[in-house]
């Protein structure tokens, strides 16, 4: 017997999406990470390369953060979670290795930096916020580059994306 769910994604989740440029982007994830309600962070992408920039770029900024992929061995990757989960890291950046089967408690923010490929990866990317009854917050970024990737991932939700500009302060160099 299979039973299936009311709602794919949880109401406890605020899902915004930000219209904002493949230039903007890591404007945008700086200034996110600078509110007083971000307590912890998932940056989900879908390429390795993309991630191992992104921890780069976080780390040069002074972010505490640590990445999980593929190219990660398995005692890194054990040690990186353990990081993130005792709070010694804030931000883990992520490909869809971490969009399944890791729990961790308390992520208040799930990025979704690149939009995926597989709307079903949509669904388990933000299921790792707002989880055991707390609610948290997506921000989705539709860029250029991915922007088409929308409709499949609203028909998958069965409802439309409010789809909009970030607010300006998170457009602040």
């Amino acid at each position: 017997i299979e039973i299936e769910p009311e709602s794919l994604a949880t109401d406890r989740v605020d899902q915004r999406v930000y219209m904002a440029s493949s230039d903007e982007k890591f404007t945008v994830l700086m200034n996110l990470l600078l509110r007083e309600d971000v307590q912890s962070m998932i940056v989900f992408a879908n390429r390795r390369d993309i991630c191992r920039d992104l921890f780069e770029k976080l780390r040069a900024c002074g972010v505490s953060c640590g990445m999980l992929s593929g190219d990660v061995d398995q005692a890194k990757r054990v040690r990186t979670l353990d990081h993130f989960k005792s709070g010694q890291t804030r931000v883990l950046v992520a490909t869809d290795v971490a969009g399944r089967g890791i729990h961790v408690d308390n992520i208040s923010h799930v990025v979704n930096y690149t939009l995926p490929e597989m709307p079903d990866d949509y669904v388990h990317r933000i299921g790792r916020t707002g989880r055991a009854g707390a609610s948290g917050i997506s921000v989705s970024f539709a860029c250029e580059d991915d922007g088409f990737l929308l409709p499949e991932i609203e028909k998958l939700l069965g409802k439309k994306l409010v789809c909009e500009m970030p607010p300006v302060e998170l457009l602040k160099a």
